[in-house]
């Protein structure tokens, strides 16, 4: 089976599902970038950003909860392997009135790459978010969770164009 750029790897013979083999792959350093967006009423992204929610700071619990997020993404995801992470970082900021850009970077020295654990520390963050603010805007939006940038591996660096 093949998707135009050789076997899809997350297939056996028999196209199962299955844990790929990495114990052939070099250990390099492998650094990913994933960002995603919360849009709210300006009222909630104001209230947020002056830690006025009953419930406390959610930009620190949503710092966390990133970090807490990639560190789980093999138990979050299948077939992810669990990786040994040297870094992982949220920021959170403003992007104007109505949103919120939240944005992950993941890092280490191994055989696979941190893609996973990026896009799940953004997502996990945009949860917590809505969570701690959702008494005052059920209406929020997450949204726009993607791959921002990747290196290390055997397939190397890549560069979202947009």
């Amino acid at each position: 089976m093949g998707n135009g750029k050789g076997p899809l790897t997350h297939l056996n013979e028999r196209g199962e599902a299955h844990m790929v083999d990495i114990a052939h792959k070099d250990i390099t350093r492998r650094i990913a970038i994933a960002r995603g967006t919360i849009r709210a009423k300006a009222e909630t992204v104001k209230t947020i950003f002056e830690n006025g929610l009953k419930k406390g700071d959610a930009l620190a619990v949503a710092r966390i909860a990133g970090i807490m997020g990639a560190k789980q993404t093999p138990s979050l995801i299948p077939l992810c392997h669990p990786v040994a992470l040297s870094h992982v970082s949220v920021e959170i900021t403003q992007l104007n009135d109505r949103e919120i850009l939240i944005e992950a970077n993941a890092q280490t020295a191994g055989k696979t790459g941190v893609e996973m654990e990026a896009l799940s520390a953004v997502s996990i963050s945009a949860l917590t978010l809505y969570d701690m603010a959702k008494s005052m805007d059920k209406d929020m939006v997450i949204g726009d969770i993607k791959l921002i940038e990747k290196s290390g591996g055997k397939s190397g660096h890549y560069t979202r164009k947009q």
